[in-house]
């Protein structure tokens, strides 16, 4: 047979064999470099083919599980024919059910029964049961609802802003900002860069421990439960189901009675994703109840972490009751955030005064890091009195005009008591300052877009949070951040805030860095939200934090490992004989654990001295 007619029979790796033993013999090369050049070559062949296999399995699974499956969820049925409330309120007399309506209109939405103890006990026991098969999923399975998930969210934008509106008030608008915007970016956010949070993180070591490889892993914790606001129905329930889920948890969220009917159609679009991809829905529970109720909820011992979103008031009650079963509790509870304009904004005050609006009337200000103080020395708090008040003034009230309803009228004598208190001590009210009476919607709940100038910060509307459409403008001394920090810090919050100014003002940096705030946007409003940063305040704005990785990270157990970097060779920790039991020589014991310390921590002499110290005293 001719020598090409074998090499067209042999494989590719034996003729390449064969021929570099033909090329060592010509050139008397010796038979053990061959050899030892050969074994390399196979080794980086096989491991080339090693990673191309599983970067082909990993593509395959990314083709499996990566695409986006579609699924649908039916809305939720509006009773027919037509009808309004007789009285606006969730509560009905004679009966438990929370009755549902729409703020902006008063129309009737229906009843729900609310959840029982043992109800809670079963929603807590079914989420357990499933998250004990989801926390063994790995981060792509995860990744798969999520995307899953956001596409249906993309998909269904306008039925869940409709949804949402229908049941908090808010417009069209303000929804698609609030609910949409800020849900799809944090989906994106956790499919982009969520595995990167949770990977197991190698940690340093020192000297004496040079031996070992520490890590630290971030382990589900179990069954994680959320009590959330009624101000973004649909992005406050999805929030945490998304870091819940990402994070290996299955979550029971408490909804607020206030948007308890579009509670099931979210908690179905959840549960839609799930189980587009074969997993149980069972993960995600929703409860709705009254408060006498959930006080069960926030002692289960079934729950391994809340994250309450509410007041200061209720967050005393839930901080105790998660109390008896050591349940860790993040809280966020409002603020009464500052939006400062320095004089060096002065030729930025067209785009200020537009932020100022968005900031303050979005939602009907009920946005807990929405602008409740605008904060400017006299020239520039002039200026944007001009520009500001026609402005207000000019605000329509309506589910499809600038301003929506807010959720009930339970506010509105506290919020005309505050007013009439500022003016009577000598503020200035330039637009608004009582509830409307909508001639369309005469059981909506509506409060005038309110303008209050010359506010000062003894008055109780410049502590007290409003959550409302009303805005405040105060007058500070100078720009200097003593005149500008005394009033902004002045009320017992701090969660979000806006300082404006050039950055080239030697007053900015410090007014930053002097804020009492857990979050601060320089030349902006909130955005801090919006690049998933951590959220949450200092102070009577609560504790913890949710959102970005800090927040993905708090769901987790982080355990922390260390274990032999060497083991494989027995190098191991071993107890030297002068601390072994029984000690037979405390002063020789002493003076050889102290030359342990000393060569482990002391300068380069006290090291060799520590050294001594151990090798005289062995």
């Amino acid at each position: 047979m001719s020598e090409s007619a074998m090499e067209n029979q042999e494989p590719l790796l034996l003729t390449a064999w064969r021929r570099c033993n033909e090329f060592a013999a010509e050139h008397n090369i010796s038979q053990s470099i061959v050899s030892a050049v050969g074994t390399v070559a196979a080794i980086v062949v096989a491991t080339l083919i090693l990673r191309l296999t599983n970067a082909i399995a990993t593509a395959s699974i990314k083709a499996a599980t990566g695409r986006p499956r579609k699924f649908t969820v039916p809305a939720p049925k509006i009773p027919e024919p037509y009808s309004t409330v007789d009285a606006p309120s969730v509560r009905v007399s004679g009966s438990s059910a929370v009755q549902c309506y729409a703020p902006a209109t008063g129309q009737f939405l229906g009843q729900i029964n609310p959840s029982t103890p043992a109800a809670i006990d079963r929603a807590v026991v079914a989420a357990a049961a499933a998250q004990k098969v989801w926390a063994e999923t790995t981060f792509e399975e995860r990744r798969a609802v999520l995307r899953s998930l956001l596409q249906h969210v993309l998909d269904n934008a306008e039925d869940i802003v409709k949804i949402a509106c229908l049941d908090s008030g808010k417009t069209m608008v303000d929804a698609q900002l609030g609910e949409i915007l800020v849900t799809a970016e944090k989906l994106k956010w956790t499919l982009d860069h969520g595995e990167a949070a949770l990977r197991p993180s190698r940690r340093p070591t020192n000297f004496l421990m040079m031996y070992k490889r520490n890590t630290v892993h971030y382990e589900p914790l179990g069954v994680v439960a959320a009590l959330v606001s009624w101000n973004y129905p649909f992005h406050n329930f999805i929030g945490p189901v998304i870091s819940a889920l990402f994070s290996g948890n299955g979550i029971l969220v408490k909804v607020s009675e206030q948007t308890a009917w579009s509670s099931q159609y979210f908690t179905n679009i959840a549960r839609g994703a799930l189980i587009a991809h074969g997993h149980d829905p069972q993960l995600v529970q929703t409860v709705v109840c009254w408060p006498q109720t959930a006080g069960h909820l926030t002692s289960h011992p079934g729950i391994s972490h809340i994250t309450f979103i509410g007041s200061q008031s209720v967050a005393h009650h839930v901080a105790a009751s998660a109390a008896k079963s050591l349940t860790p509790v993040v809280a966020e509870l409002g603020g009464k955030d500052p939006f400062i304009v320095l004089d060096s904004a002065s030729r930025d005050l067209k785009r200020i005064t537009e932020v100022i609006l968005r900031g303050t009337f979005q939602a009907a200000g009920q946005n807990c890091i929405g602008i409740e103080r605008v904060i400017a020395p006299r020239a520039i708090h002039d200026k944007l009195v001009e520009m500001l008040a026609p402005r207000v003034n000019a605000l329509r009230l309506g589910p499809e005009a600038d301003v929506g309803a807010m959720i009930s009228d339970a506010s509105f004598d506290r919020l005309e008591e505050l007013i009439a208190e500022a003016v009577a001590q000598g503020a200035r009210l330039l637009a608004g300052g009582k509830r409307y009476n909508h001639p369309e919607y005469p059981t909506g709940h509506y409060f005038q877009p309110t303008f209050l100038a010359d506010v000062t910060p003894d008055m109780r509307i410049a502590q007290n949070e409003c959550f409302a459409p009303v805005l405040t403008l105060l007058r500070a001394k100078s720009s200097s951040p003593e005149d500008i920090l005394a009033i902004a810090n002045a009320p017992n919050f701090g969660l979000g805030a806006s300082v404006h100014g050039s950055e080239r003002d030697p007053n900015l940096q410090p007014i930053v860095k002097g804020l009492r705030a857990g979050m601060v946007a320089v030349n902006d409003f909130a955005v801090y939200y919006a690049v998933q940063l951590p959220f949450g305040g200092v102070g009577g704005s609560g504790y913890g934090r949710f959102a970005g990785e800090e927040g993905l990270r708090g769901l987790c157990n982080m355990k922390a490992i260390c274990e032999d970097r060497f083991g494989w060779l027995g190098i191991r920790t071993g107890i030297p004989p002068p601390v072994q039991y029984p000690i037979k020589s405390q002063p020789d014991s002493w003076k050889f654990t102290h030359g342990v310390v000393e060569l482990g921590y002391g300068a380069p002499l006290r090291k060799l001295k520590g050294l001594g110290n151990i090798l005289t005293n062995m």
